[in-house]
C-alpha cells in the first residue's frame, strides 16, 4: 500500500505526493505492542496504516484498559490531535507487527503546493468527521445495560458494515471486552449462551450471525 492508495490523500496530484515523501512522511516499521503515539505527547504527526492494526487505547492511572477503536491497513489515526497542538489523551498501540507512515502535518498543509494542501485540508476535514461517526458507534455499543445488549449491538454492526452475516472482527477476547467495557470472563460466558439460544457462532474472531430475533 502507498501514499496514494489512502483515502487522505485522495485528488492529490502526483507533484503534491512527490513532495510529501520528500518533506512530510516517513515510513516506520513496529512490532507488537509497540506504542506509536503516547498519551501526553504533543504531536505534529498523525499515523497511516501501511500493513498491520493499530488499537487506540484509554489505559488509566491503574493500568485499566479500554481500547476506543481500531484502525487497520489503509485508515490513519492521530489526526485530531495532530491539528489540534493538545497532549494526547489516548495511546496508538500496534496490535501486530506492521508499518505505519507518519506525516507531518503541520508542515504539509504550510509548505506544500498551494492546491494540494487545499485538498489535503478537505480530506482531513473528511477523515475528522468519519472518526466523530466511529466514536459515536462505541458509544452506541458501550450504551445498553446488559453484556448481551452490548455484543448484539456491536456484532450487528460489523455484519452491516460487512455486508454479510460471517464477517471478522478486529479484535480478540480480551480486545473486545475492552472496547465494549466489560469483564472478559463475562464476555466469554455470555458468547456461550448467546451460541446456545442459536444466535451466533464464531471461530476465533470471524462470527455468524443466526436468524432469529432477541432484545438487548
Amino acid at each position: 500500500m502507498e501514499l496514494s492508495d489512502f483515502s487522505l490523500f485522495a485528488g492529490l496530484a502526483e507533484e503534491s505526493l512527490s513532495w510529501l515523501e520528500a518533506h512530510a512522511v516517513h515510513l516506520r516499521r513496529y512490532e507488537k505492542g509497540a506504542v506509536v503515539l503516547h498519551a501526553g505527547d504533543v504531536t505534529r504527526q498523525l499515523g497511516l496504516v501501511r500493513s498491520g492494526c493499530v488499537h487506540i487505547e484509554n489505559n488509566d492511572f491503574w493500568g485499566n484498559r479500554s481500547i476506543l477503536g481500531s484502525v487497520e491497513a489503509g485508515g490513519a489515526f492521530g489526526e485530531t490531535y495532530a491539528l489540534g497542538g493538545i497532549p494526547m489523551m489516548v495511546d496508538a498501540v500496534c496490535a501486530e507487527p506492521g508499518e505505519i507512515w507518519l506525516l507531518d502535518v503541520q508542515t504539509a498543509l504550510r509548505a506544500m503546493p498551494p492546491e494540494g494542501s487545499r485538498r489535503l485540508t478537505e480530506n482531513l476535514l473528511r477523515l475528522c468527521a468519519q472518526k466523530n461517526l466511529a466514536l459515536s458507534e462505541r458509544i452506541f455499543c458501550t450504551a445498553p445495560k446488559t453484556i448481551r445488549g452490548r455484543l448484539l449491538t456491536y456484532l450487528s454492526a460489523q455484519s452491516v458494515r460487512a455486508g454479510a452475516k460471517t464477517f471478522r472482527i478486529p479484535f480478540d477476547r480480551q480486545q473486545l471486552a475492552d472496547y465494549l467495557n466489560v469483564e472478559r470472563t463475562a464476555l466469554s460466558k455470555e458468547l456461550g449462551k448467546m451460541r446456545d439460544d442459536g444466535l451466533l457462532d464464531w471461530r476465533k474472531n470471524v462470527f455468524t450471525l443466526r436468524a432469529g430475533s432477541e432484545k438487548a
